[in-house]
């Protein structure tokens, strides 16, 4: 009797040549990642629970273990404490006016807007691309107080004020400015999302005579809650690490109003408290992780 290995798999010898070809590929990107960024991330993580700051530097296992105490300081920061209440008001604020924005620009692409659909599409996505730097450095000639906001208000007889050196406006401007630079990637997302729902389910509703509000809240949300919850992780990823806005806009103030937790471990890094800022790098990790989480919960969809 004859045996055949037809339709079975390749023989144990040649898969495991495939697995060691696959793995010599892939070598050089493990490598990288490896020496770049997973072994700097143990090390930090390390940090965090020992006492290091810049004068131990030449004898960085000389260190002393402190446990928790970094990450308690921390929160008695009162610098922190600001700058966390900075951090949430920036993402309490933005992502609902960036998701609203991104939504209501993809509506329109998909069911409003017939000629230069495209032409809109690299419009409202340029500033995405644009480098933050040269974005925030151009908001912060229109928000000053000679800039174009103030002057177009001026005509209208309204006396601006100078919004990023005033402590009341001067973190809603920077979330304006947020939202528009990043709206352009949640409409492509949204827009997506709204191209794969098929037509004739509304189609259906109309004939039904849901009307173009009832269809968009009873039909479009709910069958976007995949896409929707892409969208706010992506952003709120962003936005709890916001640093390059008030780094060049602001600077954190006027009086810390602008400082946010990115800001605060950048500064204690410069201020050689290695140990301390990596405490605060971590606790900004897990914000964003459990907001993260929460996403999920509310936005997963409800056959999962």
């Amino acid at each position: 009797m004859t045996t055949t290995t037809e339709g079975r798999g390749p023989p144990p010898v040649h898969r495991r040549r495939q697995a060691v070809v696959a793995w010599l590929f892939a070598l050089p990107f493990v490598a990288v990642f490896s020496v770049f960024m997973l072994g700097p991330l143990l090390a930090s993580f390390g940090m965090s629970f020992s006492d290091l700051t810049v004068r131990d530097i030449k004898t960085p296992f000389a260190v002393n273990f402190v446990g928790l105490d970094n990450f308690a300081q921390v929160f008695q920061d009162e610098l922190f404490r600001k700058a966390l209440v900075n951090t949430f008001f920036f993402v309490v604020v933005g992502i609902p006016l960036t998701m609203a924005l991104g939504l209501a620009l993809a509506v329109a692409l998909n069911s409003g807007i017939e000629k230069f659909r495209s032409v809109f599409r690299v419009g409202f996505y340029t500033p995405v691309v644009t480098s933050i730097v040269a974005v925030a450095v151009v908001w912060r000639f229109i928000l000053q107080d000679s800039g174009l906001v103030n002057t177009v208000l001026g005509w209208v007889g309204i006396n601006g004020p100078d919004w990023l050196n005033d402590s009341t406006w001067a973190m809603p401007s920077i979330i304006v400015m947020a939202a528009w630079r990043n709206m352009g990637t949640l409409m492509i997302i949204f827009l997506a999302g709204l191209q794969a729902i098929p037509r004739d389910v509304y189609e259906a509703a109309e004939v039904d005579g849901a009307g173009a509000w009832r269809r968009f809240r009873s039909m479009t949300v709910p069958l976007m809650r995949p896409t929707l919850l892409l969208g706010a992780v992506l952003l709120s990823v962003g936005f709890l690490q916001v640093f390059e806005e008030p780094f060049v806009m602001t600077k954190g103030g006027p009086v810390n109003s602008t400082l946010t937790i990115s800001y605060y471990v950048y500064n204690q890094f410069g201020y050689g408290n290695y140990a301390f800022a990596s405490a605060a790098a971590y606790v900004l990790f897990a914000l964003i992780a459990a907001l993260a989480a929460v996403q999920f919960r509310l936005l997963r969809s409800k056959e999962d």
